[in-house]
Parts: structure tokens; sequence; C-alpha cells
């Protein structure tokens, strides 16, 4: 009965999508946060440091 509900009710559809775009999202910070923390080792941040700090 549940899973009927999940996928055929409003508040279940919108459950559903909402539980994916917090996965994707997820990916995405991961994968966005990785990339910078490889060019910040690297050096190649250009220079681009917060006000007060290095």
């Amino acid at each position: 009965m549940a899973w009927n509900l999940l996928f055929t009710s409003d508040i279940g559809l919108l459950s559903l999508f909402t539980i994916g775009f917090i996965l994707v999202m997820a990916v995405y910070l991961a994968r966005y946060a990785a990339k910078h923390l490889q060019d910040e080792e690297r050096g190649l941040s250009g220079g681009k440091h917060l006000p007060g700090t290095r």
C-alpha cells in the first residue's frame, strides 16, 4: 500500500522528486568542491582569496 501511495499520489510523486533533486544536488556539490580543492592544491586559484586571508 505504501509503494502504491508513493507512486500514484500527488504528495508521493512530489516526495520522489524532492529526494531525486537532493541526490542530484549532493552529487553536483561534491564534484564542484572536489574540483576546486584540487585546483587549490595545485595553486591554480588565481589569487582569489578572501580579504584578510593568505
